[in-house]
């Protein structure tokens, strides 16, 4: 055998993105409130960068200037050829460098106040469960023993108001026992009092709280004001999968009420809150921030403007322009102060590109969801990234990274931009392409329509979609019915009405 080792020239293709192109896309990226975040960071890092005083007293209209986003962008690698060009940068980027870098009086004040304003508007912490509980216990009439037992068994409540722990092994809920309160107490007690310190949390409000399981849970929440508190109760206790499935004739035949009173009482038991303590859980509201507002015109036309009025506007600061053109400084030190205002530069071009690409692309997402606006959701049309990337002269993945976590502020309401891409089906009697959120709209409208006493099976709705000349599988109407929480047709059967 023989065994040869040749050498050939290969010839490898590969594609280094440009740093400039990273930030670009970054930028491009990030929803409004995390794009005035990062400007504030770079403010702080980046000495090349200082902020404009003021801010624009609305959001601008951005015009649509000649670019591609994804044109490859100019990158110097030698600082010597930065230097050369410092005076003409200078000219190009006149408004970037603005002599006045000091902020005025004026300036100043306005921060103050904007900045007094924002810590009065501060929402306090929420109460804690705990606490809203604790709290509760001064107006009982407890020996001091008996309130720190009290607090003591309210410390061991869960998010949701129960009295449970996670088993070491499985990690599963389970019960605190009295024993394992006395054992950890600190001082001396009985099971009885642990079990009386329990029942006053029982007492407190949000009703409900210190159960063991869901049945204690929603039967300390039943009061002799209950409309049909025996039998809510009696549901409690033995029927809650009979509830869930709508098994109404197997509870009539062992508890003997009629369908009706079963119902109504139904309806009460509904009303009870399994988790009362969640509402105290200290979790954060979620505010969506519009990105884009659309207004309709008298003219019947969309103006599309960015809600960026509150970002810092930024320039590259002319204080340190001019020490970069101290060539006294060693190379390194040359290097970083190029790498700084290279970073400068391309931060403010990444921001301007931002606006222009998503005024560009948000029209023409409006452009091809007119019906949407003019008539509602129900007139969405079927429309890819691909469509608008074509559309706007960009790649699909510049789409992508456009619409990510960006939300539209329109005269229908707030969405996000990724609600208006989707995929569809074609009617075969009309031609016409039908989203499949048009689809889930007239699946809420069959079902709204059927006879409650007999309503449509999963395979019944595919044949009224058949019927209008939609092609719809019935694995598909399962899984958009359970995505609009729309319970199965013998959940949704009122047996009240049956003859």
């Amino acid at each position: 055998m023989h065994m040869r080792f040749d050498l050939s020239p290969q010839m490898k293709l590969s594609q280094i993105i440009a740093p400039r192109m990273i930030q670009s896309m970054e930028i491009l990226q990030l929803p409004v409130m995390a794009l005035q975040e990062k400007i504030q960071t770079e403010l702080q890092e980046n000495p090349f960068l200082e902020e404009k005083e003021g801010r624009a007293t609305e959001p601008e209209t951005v015009a649509e200037p000649d670019f591609n986003p994804d044109a490859p962008l100019k990158h110097d690698e030698t600082g010597d050829l930065e230097f050369a060009r410092m005076d003409e940068i200078n000219k190009d980027w006149g408004d970037h460098f603005n002599e006045e870098h000091r902020p005025s009086r004026a300036s100043l004040e306005e921060q103050s106040d904007k900045k007094l304003e924002a810590m009065m508007n501060i929402a306090s912490a929420p109460e804690s469960l705990q606490d809203h509980l604790t709290n509760q216990l001064a107006f009982l009439d407890l020996t001091p023993d008996q309130f720190e037992l009290a607090e003591f068994v309210i410390s061991h409540l869960d998010d949701n108001g129960y009295l449970l722990s996670h088993d070491a092994d499985s990690g599963k809920p389970v019960p605190v026992s009295f024993e394992d309160l006395a054992r950890n107490f600190g001082k001396p007690v009985t099971l009885a009092d642990v079990e009386d310190a329990l029942s006053f949390v029982q007492k407190l409000d949000p009703a409900g709280v210190g159960a063991r399981d869901t049945k204690e849970c929603l039967l300390l929440q039943v009061t002799p004001e209950t409309p049909h508190a025996d039998l809510v109760r009696g549901l409690i206790l033995h029927h809650l999968e009979d509830v869930a499935h709508n098994r109404l004739p197997v509870i009539q035949k062992k508890c003997g009420a009629d369908l009706a009173t079963i119902k109504d009482a139904i309806e009460h038991l509904k009303c009870l809150d399994p988790k009362p303590g969640a509402r105290f859980a200290a979790e954060s509201a979620k505010y969506v921030v519009p990105d884009i507002i659309v207004t309709r015109t008298d003219d019947d036309d969309f103006v599309i403007k960015l809600t960026d009025e509150w970002t810092p506007r930024v320039r590259v600061s002319k204080r340190y322009v001019e020490l970069l053109k101290d060539k006294s400084y060693d190379p390194k030190t040359r290097e970083e102060l190029q790498k700084k205002f290279r970073s400068a530069h391309w931060l403010i071009d990444a921001i301007e590109q931002r606006r222009n690409t998503l005024i560009k692309v948000t029209r023409a997402i409006i452009t091809h969801q007119r019906a949407f606006l003019d008539k509602g959701p129900e007139f969405i049309l079927p429309l890819k990234m691909e469509q608008i990337a074509d559309q706007v002269g960009v790649h699909v993945t510049t789409v992508s990274r456009a619409v990510d976590d960006k939300w539209v502020e329109t005269p229908r309401g707030v969405f996000s931009l990724k609600r208006f891409f989707g995929g569809g089906t074609k009617n075969q009697q009309t031609g016409e392409n039908v989203a499949w959120e048009t689809i889930k709209q007239k699946l809420l409208e069959i079902i709204a329509e059927e006879d409650k006493a007999h309503p449509y099976s999963d395979e019944e709705i595919m044949d009224k979609f058949k019927i209008a000349g939609l092609t719809v599988a019935r694995r598909t109407v399962t899984k958009y019915r359970e995505a609009l929480n729309i319970p199965s047709s013998r959940q949704r059967k009122d047996w009240t009405l049956q003859t």
